[in-house]
């Protein structure tokens, strides 16, 4: 039995890559489960796997996955019903965002850092494009910096086509396992490029005719970095749903509201409607953003059953 890291995942087959540095295709025989989740794919770059190599093959076939220290996973935009995961044992995320070409989704940002946020991963937000930014759009990131860096979250601002702040970036990204992700046509590729020189990852610019990107990260890879660690490219995503989570689980994952919900009358508080709800008052008071509140009960409205409220009457 050997033992090694997935460093690619192509649906089907996963190459995996052994302490000696070389590396083996290898595919899945049998069922692999997460907890109590039903996957699309059972493993997933980052993943420690053992494997045996084939009879007569040069592929090896993979008999069991290590415990993982976290995972990524978002629902399957093809199975409401299944999760798919992003990534395993990363060290930390990063989501990559544009104001403009194409228009920043803020809601999004909240989404994505919902599906960091229960497994305890670092996450970094950094708005890429710089170099066509405008006073307005420069100081809409100065407000997204502020909001976010305070709640615990670093806020970067960079340009793959000039190269501005880029070293800050690595610095960042140095010895660490770094899962990156975002909408297609925010500059994803080209940024990993300018990061780690040779990469060549493939780059697709923007439609004309819709002014969004075109998926040119198909599945993830694993590219290791010059400076120590490595980068995880992973698939654009359009959107993220949360069939996953509970609404408690919701509420505890927007970190700033599960800090003032500490003064909540009750214990398992939505902060919706309930009354003497400290988050809502936090609210009121300039403490928590309102943006996020809104964007926390859209979530929230999207994942509920339609009867909860109406089974909670203890209040």
């Amino acid at each position: 039995m050997k033992e090694g890291i997935v460093v690619k995942s192509t649906g089907k087959w996963y190459v995996v890559k052994l302490p000696d540095d070389s590396r083996v295709d290898c595919r899945v025989v049998g069922k692999f489960r997460l907890k109590d989740l039903k996957l699309t794919n059972p493993i997933a770059v980052g993943d420690v796997v053992e494997f045996a190599m084939e009879a007569d093959q040069p592929t090896g076939i993979i008999k069991s996955v290590k415990p993982r220290k976290n995972y990524i996973v978002r629902q399957s935009p093809r199975k409401k019903h299944f999760m798919h995961l992003l990534a395993c044992n990363i060290d930390q995320a990063m989501l990559l965002v544009t104001i403009r070409e194409p228009d920043l989704k803020i809601g999004f940002i909240d989404r994505f850092l919902l599906t960091t946020a229960p497994q305890d991963i670092p996450t970094a937000i950094v708005i890429n494009k710089a170099d066509i930014y405008g006073e307005e759009d420069l100081a809409i990131y100065a407000a997204l910096h502020a909001l976010y860096e305070r709640i615990g979250y670093r806020v970067f601002l960079t340009s793959a086509t000039d190269n501005y702040g880029i070293e800050e970036l690595k610095a960042f990204l140095n010895n660490k396992v770094t899962m990156i992700c975002g909408h297609s046509g925010v500059g994803k590729s080209t940024l990993s490029n300018c990061i780690q020189e040779g990469l060549e990852i493939k780059t697709q610019v923007l439609s004309d005719y819709s002014g969004k990107g075109q998926h040119t990260t198909t599945f993830a890879e694993m590219f290791d970095l010059d400076e120590g660690g490595a980068l995880i490219d992973a698939p654009g995503i359009k959107e993220l749903a949360f069939n996953n989570l509970d609404p408690l689980d919701i509420a505890h994952n927007f970190l700033e509201f599960f800090e003032a919900s500490k003064g909540c009358k009750f214990h398992d508080c939505l902060h919706i409607n309930e009354p003497k709800c400290a988050v809502k008052k936090a609210i009121e008071e300039g403490g928590i953003s309102e943006l996020r509140y809104q964007n926390y009960l859209k979530i929230m409205e999207e994942t509920m059953d339609q009867n909860y409220w109406e089974r909670k009457t203890d209040w």
